[in-house]
Formats: structure tokens, sequence, C-alpha cells
């Protein structure tokens, strides 16, 4: 399951950054980030030099397997497991790795393209992740998430469909991003908010024919809870055998 490949290559990242943060402290695992971490700046610099095959331009793709925390690291493979099984089910492993991998390079450049001149690393699968969101919205917009909402001093578990809950989270990421223009940097609280909202829009595009094959078919079945594999209903009954031909 590429689902489970994309958490361990995170984790083992993980394992790694523990391992130099432990030899060399603050300073080594700093330099991680700068060398294979995303720096909008270093990539504009490559690409305007027309060096397309670099160490910058491999960043667009190793960004995404560092986290800056445990936490960094939890929230977002959870959201990656939560909704990259289905995805991945409807797309099947090739075409979910290639999507992946791309939605993490599309979220990469809506960073890049606000905040050029960034001298920050970016790192996180956040950008990826949130290219799986939007295929998400498109290929299953009825399946219904579960989800905690609180009642002044109670709370309870509803299910919402997912068309709710990923169009208000898409909302949010609008709303920040361009709040962010207004500041020094693309990053607000270490957030790269167009990295996610350039993610999500590619996850968009890409899952749009993917909704509607064949011409305009109708979709396949979606899952009722967000997790579950879709189901595809069961192939119409055929005609009756014939009867035995009679005995003589």
């Amino acid at each position: 399951m590429v689902t489970g490949a994309i958490l361990a290559l995170c984790g083992i990242a993980f394992g790694w950054e523990l391992v130099l943060l432990a030899q060399g402290g603050d300073a080594a695992l700093a330099g991680l980030f700068e060398r294979r971490g995303l720096v909008p700046a270093d990539l504009v610099a490559a690409l305007q030099a027309g060096d397309y095959v670099s160490g910058q331009t491999l960043d667009l793709v190793t960004h995404i397997f560092l986290h800056g925390s445990w936490l960094h690291l939890a929230g977002n493979m959870l959201f990656l497991w939560i909704f990259a099984v289905n995805v991945e089910d409807r797309l099947g492993r090739p075409r979910f790795a290639a999507f992946f991998l791309v939605g993490g390079v599309a979220a990469a450049f809506g960073h890049v393209l606000v905040d050029p001149t960034s001298e920050i690393p970016m790192i996180g699968a956040s950008g990826a992740i949130s290219a799986v969101l939007g295929a998400y919205l498109v290929l299953f917009p009825r399946a219904r998430i579960q989800s905690l909402v609180f009642l002044v001093f109670f709370y309870e578990l509803i299910d919402v469909p997912a068309i709710v809950v990923l169009g208000f989270w898409f909302l949010l990421q609008l709303i920040d991003g361009l709040v962010s223009l207004g500041l020094t940097s693309g990053m607000d609280a270490g957030i790269a908010f167009w990295a996610h909202i350039g993610g999500f829009a590619a996850g968009v595009a890409m899952a749009i024919p993917l909704r509607y094959r064949r011409g305009g078919d109708a979709p396949a079945a979606e899952s009722d809870l967000v997790g579950e594999p879709a189901r595809v209903p069961a192939p119409a009954p055929g005609p009756p055998p014939p009867p035995p031909p009679a005995l003589r």
C-alpha cells in the first residue's frame, strides 16, 4: 500500500532527524532542513540559471518527508491515513504514488510563487496531503466524516458530509493565506498556507477527470464513512438460464 509506504518513509526520515539532533544538536538539524528542505530563493535562483536537475529541484520532493516536531509529524500522518486510503483505492497504487508527488510539487510552487525570495526552508507533507484532501472532496463529496462538535460545555460526535468539512478547511486556509500576504513572509506562525492552497487546488484539478471517466459516465458509488473503501454497485442480474430439455 502506497499510503503505508509514505507513512514509513516519513517515520524513517524523522528518526534520522532525531539521530542528527542527538549527535549535532539544533545546528545539525537546521543544516538538514536547509539542505533538503525547500528554500524558495534557492529554487528560484536554480531555475533562473537553467539548472533544472539539481539539489534545489530535488528538494521539491525531499521536503515532503521532513517534519519539524512530533506534533507536526503526527498531525500530517493522521490526515494522510484518514483520507488517503480511499483515494489510493480509487486511483490504484502507481497512479496514487505519482499523484502524491505531483501534488507535493504543486504545493511547493504555490508557496514559492507567493514568497519567491524567502530563505526559510519549508518542510512537511501537508502540501501533498492537501492534494489528497482536494481529490477526496471531488471523488467522495457525500462521504460522511465523524467530527467532534463542541456545544458550550458539551461535545458530540456527528457525521458531517466531506464537502462541508473539507470546504470549510479550505476556506480557512484561503483566509489565512490572504492575511499572510500582508506579512513580510508568506508563512505565518510557521505554516505555509499557500502550499496548502496550491496542493488542494492541484488535487481537485487532477481528480475531476477521474470522477467522470469514459466521457462523462456517472461516478462510482461513494463510501458512507471516511476510511471505508468505496462500494461498487453489484452488476445487474443476467437473463434466467434456459429450461432443461424435456426428457423423452
